[in-house]
This record gives structure tokens, C-alpha cells and sequence, in this order.
């Protein structure tokens, strides 16, 4: 007897699949409606080919954006394929500020699409390494939403998690920052952590929105110095 398949058929029955943006009826696993889910923004070409951010405007080959084109970051890429708008930037923030976790299901697929660029998989990927929050702010949270989307990408993709990374101060919030203002905010934020060895590999990391790029940029510095091959990173969405 699949004892599994009927509690879930029995379970279907008390508690029909609803889309989770508008509540209309959707077949098990989905968790968005065909409608729900087109109002997801995508980022079409053109795209900047460091930091994914669009560009509204006719140019037909890679370009880099201006936020990428006076910097050099110590990750290769950060791609996403969504905007941090309309029903997107509502999932994240329902998941990471009000614990509406089934919300992890749909975000971590859209996070799993950036696999699929071709900068991601013009080299194999050794490891997925979510940006690490604070001791103290994990607390409160209850979780690190970076981590819970790179365990469900890892397991859709085959692809194993470290966490290899720590955070070893506070920082304050970056959301109002100016760009010179999130560096400095997250100089020796981060560090690895002990026994954890990435020499010689290629790692990917994972966090749910990209803005500047400077989160990803000092995580990418430690795990260079710390003997990776390489650091690309993916998101959920680009703010």
C-alpha cells in the first residue's frame, strides 16, 4: 500500500492546491496559476552580461551596464532572469518578513531558471553557497532565507550546498545606501568558515535579490582568498 500517495491524495481533498497570488484552483505541485505566473517580469535580452540588470534599448550584442562598468567585482557573473517587481518582490517579502514559507517553492524555481544561462553553464558548478546572515538577525528570523532557497535549487539541480561562509559582524540595512556606502557597510563582513576547504572549486552563490552587486561582490572576495577557482552567483530577482 503507498501509504505516502494516499495521504497526499487524502490531504489534496481536504486542502485543494490554490495559486498562492490570487487563491484560484491549481493542479499539485504548482503553486502559482498560468495567469499568476505570467505577471512575473522577466529579464529579456538586452542584459547586462556581469550583473543581469536590462537595457531598455536597441543594442543587439553583450553590453555592460553602468553600475558594472567602473567596478570589478571578484564574481564573474550574478544572473537572475526575474525583476524584484509586482508579484515577485511581494513573494519575497511575504517569505522573508512574514514566514509564508510555501512561497520558498516558486522563488527557488525562479532562482533555478538562472542555471540555465549559458554563464552559468559554460563551467560545472562544484557547489552552491547561500549568503550567510548574521547570528543574532538568523535569530530572529528564524531562518536565512538565502539558505532554504539553496537547499531546494540543489536538490532540483543535483547540486550540492556548503556553507562554507559565515557573517561576522551586524551590518545595517542596505536598502537606502548609496553604493560607496554598502561597500564600506560590508568590508570583513564575511569570513569562511573552519574546516571548510573550497580550494580549486568552482561555487555559485545564492541569495535572493541583486541591487549593486556588493553582497555578492565581498562573499566572492573571501571565497577567493580562501582558494576557490571561481565565483558566480545566482538570485531569485535584480532590484
Amino acid at each position: 500500500m503507498k501509504l505516502a500517495g494516499t495521504g497526499q491524495s487524502f490531504l489534496s481533498l481536504l486542502y485543494p492546491p490554490c495559486c498562492e497570488a490570487c487563491g484560484a484552483d491549481v493542479e499539485h505541485p504548482r503553486y502559482l496559476c498560468e495567469r499568476c505566473a505570467a505577471g512575473a517580469v522577466r529579464i529579456e535580452p538586452p542584459f547586462c552580461k556581469v550583473c543581469s540588470e536590462p537595457f531598455q534599448g536597441a543594442i543587439t550584442g553583450p553590453f555592460v551596464c553602468d553600475n558594472c562598468a567602473d567596478r570589478q567585482f571578484h564574481f564573474d557573473c550574478a544572473v537572475t532572469r526575474y525583476r524584484s517587481l509586482g508579484l515577485v518582490r511581494d513573494f519575497i517579502h511575504r517569505f522573508k518578513y512574514f514566514r509564508e514559507f510555501a512561497l520558498r517553492h516558486p522563488l527557488a524555481g525562479w532562482a533555478a531558471e538562472a542555471l540555465e544561462d549559458d554563464r552559468i553553464r559554460e563551467r560545472a558548478v562544484d557547489a552552491l553557497v547561500p549568503v550567510p546572515l548574521f547570528v543574532a538577525r538568523q535569530r530572529l528570523r528564524e531562518f536565512n532565507q538565502a539558505a532554504v532557497l539553496a537547499r531546494l535549487v540543489g536538490k532540483q539541480a543535483g547540486i550540492p550546498v556548503s556553507d562554507c561562509l559565515t557573517r561576522t559582524r551586524s551590518t545595517t540595512s542596505q536598502v537606502t545606501f548609496s553604493r560607496a556606502t554598502r561597500m564600506e557597510n560590508l568590508r570583513n563582513a564575511f569570513a569562511m568558515r573552519h574546516n571548510r576547504d573550497v580550494r580549486g572549486r568552482d561555487l555559485v552563490l545564492v541569495d535572493d535579490v541583486l541591487t549593486t552587486g556588493s553582497t555578492l561582490d565581498e562573499c566572492a572576495r573571501v571565497l577567493l582568498e580562501g582558494g576557490a577557482a571561481s565565483v558566480r552567483a545566482i538570485t531569485v530577482a535584480r532590484g
